[in-house]
């Protein structure tokens, strides 16, 4: 029998788009802020950054705390400046944010049929309670999930409850993501699998994480979801030799 008993996914940018979005709401408030300062001279994405980085252990992540955020940063860069209208916008830019139409990624849906067929399979994913339930439920994907976590941080405790819960050891759990840090550095350390599977555009928050050379063995990447079946088989055939070693 195979070393591997669950396979989890994450949700944006794995299952379906979310980047994007928040990369054309970066661009308009660059263009917002810009009516105040000089962008050539200004660093506003890296300034909002910073502020965001600061603050995700009051907001979270997610629209709402990356709104948050967009307001106090083109406070701060423009010295108090910025018009209340301008305020606004931000807020009417993140409303549409929260409606945006969920757009699967092109064949997720097989994929995920295909390793369900022999896994079982959970969805682990981070953010805003109301939106990411709104996502998951607009997504059709709900079905092929034996259950679905909606967590506030994707780190080795939170693995480590959620292993507990589902009553598995971290060499029997393999996690696909596209997020190094939140979908698979933390599940190797535990000892778990991974699957990285980099979107087309990601945060550079999830970007910072390093892996232990020795632990490259228990991941792979691959560049879409047509590929995930057979690295998944591939990591179960290696999990499953380890073991009996």
């Amino acid at each position: 029998m195979t070393g591997i008993r669950m396979i989890g996914f994450d949700a944006d940018d794995t299952l379906w788009r979310s980047q994007d979005y928040f990369d054309d709401a970066q661009a308009e408030f660059e263009r917002i802020v810009g009516r105040y300062v000089d962008l050539a001279d200004v660093r506003v994405l890296d300034a909002l950054y910073a502020v965001e980085t600061a603050n995700i252990e009051v907001f979270g992540y997610g629209v709402k705390g990356m709104t948050l955020s967009m307001i106090e940063s083109a406070t701060q860069i423009t010295g108090g400046r910025i018009a209340a209208l301008d305020l606004h916008r931000i807020v009417e830019m993140a409303k549409g944010l929260l409606r945006h139409p969920v757009e699967l990624l092109p064949g997720i849906r097989k994929a995920v049929e295909a390793v369900a067929a022999d896994f079982e399979v959970v969805l682990i994913t981070k953010g805003d309670l109301f939106h990411q339930e709104a996502k998951v439920r607009d997504s059709g994907l709900s079905d092929l999930f034996r259950r679905i976590e909606i967590v506030s941080e994707k780190d080795p405790p939170t693995y480590t409850r959620l292993l507990a819960e589902f009553d598995i050891d971290a060499g029997q759990f393999l996690m696909i993501g596209n997020s190094l840090r939140s979908d698979i550095a933390p599940v190797l350390a535990l000892g778990g699998w991974g699957v990285h599977m980099p979107y087309r555009t990601t945060w550079a928050h999830e970007t910072e994480a390093k892996i232990d050379a020795a632990l490259d063995a228990r991941m792979c990447v691959v560049a879409d979801p047509d590929a995930l079946p057979d690295a998944v088989a591939m990591l179960a055939a290696r999990a499953s030799a380890s073991r009996e070693d």
